[in-house]
């Protein structure tokens, strides 16, 4: 039986484009935060925290304010821990004073199912108490299975349940681009697999 082969991935967005919707989602938070002073950055690892550095140099640039930012391990406040293979845990970097008190902003790259954000807030939930927890995603694909939506949305992108997204940065993998690809059946994997 012959393997249908995989549609390769193809940009949605590339380099130019992901920094002009960082710039536009920076100079939305420093209008709703008028002037971001209280504002606390969190990335969720990985790729949130490269996002949230950018935002951060970003709102800089804006306010001539250096804004803390950190990251959020939200690793051991999943619920797939047990339907997966074990998960590296990464590290959670709180800046500064804290979040008692302040505006938390948590940055990750795509918004899907929000499972991913309801485990960042229990996590959030253990370090303290902030005044408000906004977020702020490069893409939202839609398809939650949970009452969360974006503060902040770089790129809205409807997509099918068979579709990926699949967000690159330089950090990590040497270019910035979204990516859209379409997930392989069972079948479709096995034989490949079978093949190599």
């Amino acid at each position: 039986m012959d393997a249908t082969p995989a549609t390769p991935a193809r940009p949605v967005l590339e380099g130019p484009d992901i920094a002009r919707m960082l710039t536009r989602i920076a100079h939305e938070i420093v209008e709703r935060a008028k002037g971001a002073e209280d504002v606390v950055l969190l990335g969720i690892p990985t790729r949130g925290v490269f996002l949230a550095r950018r935002l951060a140099a970003k709102l800089e640039e804006i306010t001539g304010r250096a804004v803390p930012v950190g990251s959020l391990d939200i690793t051991m406040y999943r619920d797939d821990l047990r339907l997966g293979p074990a998960r590296t845990l990464a590290r959670t970097d709180i800046p500064g004073d804290g979040i008692e008190g302040r505006v938390v902003l948590l940055v990750d790259d795509v918004l899907f199912s929000g499972r991913t954000i309801r485990a960042a807030l229990d996590a959030l939930n253990d370090i303290g108490r902030p005044r408000a927890v906004q977020l702020a995603v490069l893409v939202d694909r839609g398809h939650r299975e949970l009452p969360i939506r974006a503060d902040y949305v770089g790129k809205n992108l409807p997509t099918s349940l068979r579709e990926t997204v699949k967000v690159q940065l330089a950090e990590e993998d040497g270019r910035d681009a979204v990516l859209l690809g379409v997930k392989q059946d069972k079948q479709a994997q096995a034989a490949q697999a079978a093949e190599r």
